[in-house]
């Protein structure tokens, strides 16, 4: 039998915990790429996701004799960097900012690989516009969508870093798809 990517991410974690410290690197290879973008998705700053997933994993470090062999580490995982962005979003609200360099800087490409300039810098707005409607969602309705549609989780695993149901998990990606047909709706063709 085959070991399962979750498998193999308990086992480190079990590792990790009774006292193997280089199991933390092997799960930061594992996981940082995908906690970054989501970590993004949900702040819209790369340099902040950055961030946060560093602490996430001092916190896997931290808190890795709490880890439950119960429980999946990836929903340990996102309910910790889930928790974390909104302890950022609570701060930033208390202490705003100005950044002193465009958020999308580190995307720029140099050259268009395909498609005329014109059709480039409409995919560009429509693709900023998205972004643009998914931050500006409710904070409950935002990490639910990303979570599904990015993630790619069960609304089971949602609930579970979310701490709620399934049900409530549902509703909000129903409001979330409903709020977002309303702002995006002068993107779509007619």
């Amino acid at each position: 039998m085959i070991a399962q990517p979750d498998d193999e991410d308990h086992d480190l974690m079990l590792a990790l915990a009774s006292g193997n410290d280089t199991a933390l690197n092997m799960i930061m290879r594992r996981w940082s790429a995908r906690l970054i973008a989501y970590l993004e998705r949900l702040c819209g700053s790369h340099a902040t996701a950055c961030d946060l997933a560093q602490e996430s994993f001092v916190r896997v470090y931290k808190h890795r004799h709490r880890f439950r062999a119960s429980q999946k580490f990836s929903t340990w995982l996102f309910a910790i960097a889930t928790n974390l962005a909104r302890n950022h979003a609570r701060w930033q609200r208390r202490h705003p900012i100005t950044l002193l360099e465009h958020e999308d800087l580190h995307r720029l490409d140099h050259e268009s690989a395909e498609g005329s300039p014109a059709s480039q810098l409409e995919k560009d707005e429509r693709a900023r516009a998205v972004r643009q409607a998914i931050l500006s969602l409710p904070a409950e309705q935002k990490e639910t969508l990303i979570l599904s549609m990015y993630e790619g989780m069960s609304h089971a695993d949602i609930a579970d870093v979310m701490e709620t149901t399934p049900k409530v998990v549902e509703m909000r990606l129903y409001r979330a798809r409903k709020a977002l047909a309303e702002m995006l709706a002068a993107w779509m063709p007619q």
